[in-house]
């Protein structure tokens, strides 16, 4: 999926609790953004919850069961890890992929509230949050029970969609 260089792929996530707006890395990581774009066109979003929270770090979504064991891809296997030396978890904001390990992508991806350098090279950074950065913190402060970090109530991914954007 090739985007111009005057364009951004901007995915419009709207949640219970707002909306967050993030552009796309299209050209640098085609694989991640078509499986993520491909599962949203499905609707394989809707209705899914941000399972895992951590304050200061990170808010998770993208598994269907609400678990953190499940999820599918796009592909219908787990794909290959896409690294780009200039992507990396800098700042609060970042749209990465949640894995197992090496080349274990599929639905999950996380958001995070922080820089996060220690997971450069170990988790394929396919976006950042241009809009909406103010509801990303207000997930990343709810309530969490533990050992899993799930929210007490269900923060929920109602719907992705995509704009083809002017930069």
């Amino acid at each position: 999926m090739q985007i111009s260089d005057d364009q951004q792929l901007v995915a419009v996530m709207k949640t219970s609790m707002g909306t967050i707006e993030i552009n796309l890395f299209a050209n640098q990581t085609p694989k991640t953004v078509k499986n993520f774009v491909g599962l949203a066109n499905q609707n394989y979003y809707n209705g899914v919850t941000f399972h895992r929270v951590i304050k200061g770090f990170m808010i998770q979504g993208g598994d269907s069961t609400g678990t953190g064991a499940g999820g599918r891809s796009f592909y219908g296997k787990d794909f290959e890890d896409e690294f780009v030396p200039e992507l990396k978890h800098k700042a609060p904001g970042i749209l990465s992929m949640a894995n197992r390990g090496p080349n274990t992508n599929s639905s999950q991806f996380f958001i995070t509230l922080a820089a996060t350098p220690w997971l450069d090279g170990r988790h394929t950074v396919f976006g950042e949050v241009i809009n909406g950065m103010d509801v990303v913190e207000a997930i990343g402060d709810v309530e969490t029970s533990k050992p899993y970090d799930k929210p007490v109530d269900d923060v929920v991914i109602e719907s992705v969609t995509f704009e083809k954007r002017d930069k």
